[in-house]
């Protein structure tokens, strides 16, 4: 039996995460995500309280809900319900927002963060790379499995899978546990770097949690080291990452400068209770700390 003695309902959702992390340096990010009817004004209730610009895409059904128990052990499990089947026209008016959004001018990188509903096509977020491309903003793919492979081939400008997620889809099967310790993990996210960049991508981050970033393209690829800290909550520190990358970027570092300060930004935000909380003047700290500290891979 789990008795919480404590629970907390807000909006939630691996793009959230990152507008959080958006907002905790001053910037205010749009998510634009669908909006089951069912629940839509629950929806807007809880983004109203979010530091993000929501643009909803109506669509029926129910909003996808995830139940989280945080241990005082520091044991996390979390439950996934799946979202709304999603129509092929449903689709097409998320990809038509999608570009209205892009084509306002106010965005300079396009995040594409998750899993794919139901109903949508595998090459969904190749779809949306191509719109993001064509818009001339920079793409940043944060998926795994089928989202990831139908990706490549749009030739995204950066994708972060981990380590698991990235041997999923380039060895063909499901995604197994990595043991971050184990003295091979730079020598294989390095290679996952390079393969998926063959594939299409045109640099790839292989995260492999407390060990570790790879970064880099299909040839040249750097190890970027962490720093140990306390974890008070490892959900999200992905999503951390991806939202640390783009602040590097909109703050003009480009490559290996980058990944160091979306690493130090992950870092930083495990040491938080919400999933995408960032003290930015810890991240800034924990990236002084790395620079200097990558290795060729």
């Amino acid at each position: 039996m789990l008795r919480p003695y404590r629970a907390v309902v807000t909006a939630g959702g691996k793009g959230l995460n990152v507008g959080r992390v958006s907002a905790a340096f001053g910037r205010r990010a749009t998510l634009v995500s669908f909006q089951p009817e069912a629940d839509a004004d629950t929806v807007a209730r809880l983004f109203a309280a979010e530091p993000v610009q929501f643009a909803g895409v109506p669509v029926p059904g129910d909003v996808r809900v995830a139940t989280i128990y945080l241990e005082d052990s520091g044991r996390v499990t979390v439950l996934n319900e799946p979202g709304p089947q999603i129509s092929a026209e449903a689709w097409a008016r998320y990809e038509d927002a999608l570009a209205a959004e892009l084509a306002s001018g106010r965005h300079a990188t396009l995040v594409c963060s998750g899993s794919l509903p139901p109903g949508v096509p595998d090459d969904g977020y190749g779809r949306l790379t191509r719109i993001g491309r064509d818009a001339g903003v920079r793409v940043v793919v944060d998926a795994a499995r089928s989202a990831l492979a139908g990706t490549l081939a749009a030739g995204p400008d950066v994708v972060t899978p981990n380590l698991a997620e990235a041997e999923g889809v380039l060895a063909g099967h499901e995604e197994e546990s990595v043991h971050e310790d184990d003295p091979d993990v730079p020598d294989r996210a390095a290679e996952a770097v390079r393969e998926l960049c063959r594939r299409g991508a045109r640099s790839a981050a292989v995260t492999a949690g407390a060990a570790g970033t790879a970064y880099g393209d299909a040839t040249d690829v750097a190890w970027v080291p962490t720093v140990r800290v306390d974890v008070v909550n490892p959900i999200g520190a992905g999503d951390s990452f991806v939202g640390g990358l783009v602040e590097a970027f909109e703050e003009g570092r480009t490559g290996i400068d980058a990944v160091v300060f979306a690493v130090a930004t992950a870092t930083a935000s495990v040491e938080q209770e919400l999933a995408g909380g960032v003290d930015p003047a810890r991240a800034r700290e924990l990236a002084a700390a790395l620079a200097g500290a990558r290795l060729g891979a």
